[in-house]
């Protein structure tokens, strides 16, 4: 694995890594409207990154298919939404803001599921990162440097207020500022482990990229759905969320398209 592929697996960790940071230099818990723009602009970033960075590139390396060159992309956004939906059911994990665990009835403590839920949302954007470098790394298809390194910058930039959105809140409910980073850190560590083991199977996931490229689409538009929208549109302050959604879209959109 080459150096600059290792850098570009990193970036969406360590802008995670630095937003849990946060939590040594505020006090208190994140403000509500904050948090909803954050959110807003986390899930308009991976809509876009769903779009131009993975669906987009699937459908163009299917398109020796003719009039069927949208089956693989069908048939990989269906299988990775179903797969996020299977780990939903069966880990148990909180929400933010939520008071009902959702996974297997457990006994694990709030914090731990809370990491849990976080996790589970960085599952898909480390898959994504790691498959486009794959693509990259075995000239699979038009996917070059430039669109691998725009979408891990784009993941990195929504990662750095997820990061605070993890660790501020346990700050505030009593964790320590040492033990509340630590698993903000932990929570996006899934992320490159999943991106490297990706790269890794390249020889293996090539033949079926556009597949695998789709695959992570789904997975991440299952988080948007499932997750970031509805908290993003409850209660006051949704109109705010939603500009941040755009702005978010858009960001991702030009990263794609100028860097790819």
């Amino acid at each position: 694995m080459s150096l600059d592929i290792l850098k570009g697996l990193l970036i969406p960790f360590i802008d995670t890594s630095t937003g849990a940071a946060c939590v040594f230099l505020m006090k208190g818990q994140l403000n509500a409207v904050v948090e909803k723009i954050l959110t807003g602009f986390a899930a308009g970033v991976m809509v876009a990154a769903s779009v131009w960075s993975l669906l987009i590139p699937a459908m163009e390396q299917s398109s020796g298919m003719g009039r069927m060159a949208f089956l693989p992309s069908a048939i990989g956004f269906s299988l990775g939404t179903a797969f996020l939906l299977l780990l939903d059911t069966l880990i148990p994990h909180l929400h933010m803001n939520s008071k009902e665990p959702e996974g297997i009835p457990s006994t694990l403590k709030k914090n731990t599921m809370m990491v849990l839920a976080v996790t589970l949302h960085n599952i898909p954007e480390g898959m994504a990162v790691g498959v486009v470098f794959a693509a990259w790394a075995d000239r699979a298809g038009s996917i070059s440097f430039g669109a691998a390194l725009a979408l891990a910058v784009g993941i990195a930039i929504q990662n750095f207020p997820e990061g605070a959105i993890i660790s501020m809140p346990l700050a505030a409910e009593g964790t320590s500022k040492g033990r509340a980073f630590l698993y903000g850190v932990l929570s996006g560590a899934v992320e490159p482990l999943g991106a490297v083991l990706t790269v890794m199977a390249a020889g293996l996931i090539v033949p079926f990229m556009p597949y695998m490229l789709s695959f992570a689409a789904g997975a991440m538009m299952y988080v948007v759905v499932e997750e970031l929208i509805p908290e993003m549109s409850r209660g006051k302050h949704s109109n705010k969320a939603t500009v941040f959604f755009t702005l978010g879209f858009v960001l991702m959109m030009i990263l794609d398209v100028a860097l790819g």
